[in-house]
């Protein structure tokens, strides 16, 4: 297998073991520990952003003396054995303190993106981010689909298990890596470019990067905003409680990013409206929306439009970031939007809790909408994320 290969198949693996609790822990929490609080549900999704966003600096800090796989292998080793001490937590507060701790250590995987980047041409930044948008939403699809059948067939604590075992490929598989000689060190090339004067940022460059965060910011805010409560919503919504079927309609959206990469590839030349970022927040907005109505029909319809939009405007901020950006920056400027995605996460995970047992979750639909256009509007007076990708000779750092 080829590094790049090896690396998307890594990323596959961390996000199927991510996938597969977390349109669950609802059912979790009250199977295993017996809470029903959907407040706590909020509050530990938060918790798991919080660990990612502080962490993830500090390990991208680390890498400055460490080669990446060589630190992921540590690393993810120290997740599978934390996840798998977790099995057997006897209280909840027992199961946080280890979860968390999984998480911290897991979040490192995370670098294999900004890592990946520095290895590929420019001009192939687009296709490799297309190519890992598709490899997460299978592994959302697959892991939540696993992960819903898992806990109606085994019991929570088989998914716990599941969850430790993603971790424990990643581990094997940086250790081939390793082994095979097929890491690239990048490790002296920052040395070099240490050793010469530093590159300074212009105003603008710095500006480009802030406003950038906090568009992705607002985004995510708004995307996963319903994310926690939504397979507990169809259940009680459509009287369906199977949980396989819950997870699957839970990964629609990742199956819309399948549809959507098909397109993009059979097409010689997308029409500019498929990725038109304003378009596609107002189709996302109208998704979210239609996930409020009564009709089974009109959710799944909803699911769709979201997905689509989701995966369009995700690969179009991405591929933003190394637009502005360059391989010195890369994993310094990928840990700063990063914390404030995680920001965006962990503040819709703490108002979902609030606002499902306030106004409910089809309210919360309507939210998560306007927050869509609220974007939309913001992206086209203020920052303008198209217009970036139509001048093709930018110069963000002096």
């Amino acid at each position: 297998m080829t590094l790049r290969t090896t690396i998307l198949i890594m990323s596959a693996f961390g996000v199927i073991s991510d996938s597969i609790l977390i349109a669950f822990y609802p059912q979790f929490f009250e199977l295993r520990y017996g809470l029903a609080s959907s407040v706590h549900v909020g509050a530990y999704i938060a918790a798991i952003s919080i660990a990612v966003m502080c962490m993830l600096p500090v390990w991208a800090r680390v890498t400055r003396r460490v080669e990446t796989l060589h630190l992921l292998a540590y690393t993810q080793l120290a997740a599978t054995a934390f996840c798998l001490l977790a099995i057997w937590a006897p209280t909840v507060e027992a199961y946080w303190l280890l979860t968390m701790l999984m998480f911290m250590t897991k979040a490192s995987y995370l670098l294999m993106f900004p890592y990946l980047m520095r290895l590929e041409p420019a001009n192939q930044h687009s296709v490799t981010i297309g190519l890992l948008s598709v490899v997460i939403h299978i592994g959302a699809i697959f892991g939540a689909a696993v992960g819903g059948l898992a806990l109606q067939e085994f019991g929570p604590r088989f998914c716990v298990a599941l969850m430790a075992a993603g971790d424990l490929a990643q581990f094997g598989l940086c250790t081939y890596l390793i082994r095979s000689g097929r890491v690239v060190r990048v490790l002296s090339a920052d040395e070099g470019e240490r050793a010469a004067p530093a590159p300074r940022r212009t105003p603008e460059a710095l500006s480009a990067l802030l406003k950038l965060s906090l568009l992705m910011f607002l985004f995510d805010f708004s995307a996963y905003l319903v994310r926690p409560f939504f397979t507990v919503y169809w259940e009680a919504r459509t009287g369906i409680s199977d949980q396989l079927l819950t997870g699957v309609i839970f990964a629609i959206p990742g199956i819309v990013a399948l549809f959507a990469l098909a397109l993009r590839h059979r097409m010689a030349s997308q029409p500019r409206w498929a990725d038109h970022t304003l378009l596609n927040l107002v189709i996302g907005a109208g998704g979210l929306a239609l996930q409020a109505s009564e009709s089974l029909w009109l959710i799944v319809l909803g699911r769709c439009l979201y997905g689509w939009a989701l995966y369009q405007v995700i690969v179009k901020l991405e591929v933003t970031l190394f637009k502005v950006s360059t391989p010195a920056f890369y994993a310094r400027d990928f840990g700063v939007t990063n914390f404030f995605q995680n920001l965006g996460v962990l503040l819709s995970s703490f108002s979902a809790g609030y606002l499902v047992d306030w106004v409910g979750v089809p309210t919360s639909f309507v939210i998560a909408a306007a927050g869509m256009l609220l974007t939309a509007v913001i992206d086209r007076g203020w920052f303008g994320v198209d217009s970036r990708h139509r001048t093709s000779a930018e110069v963000c750092h002096a």
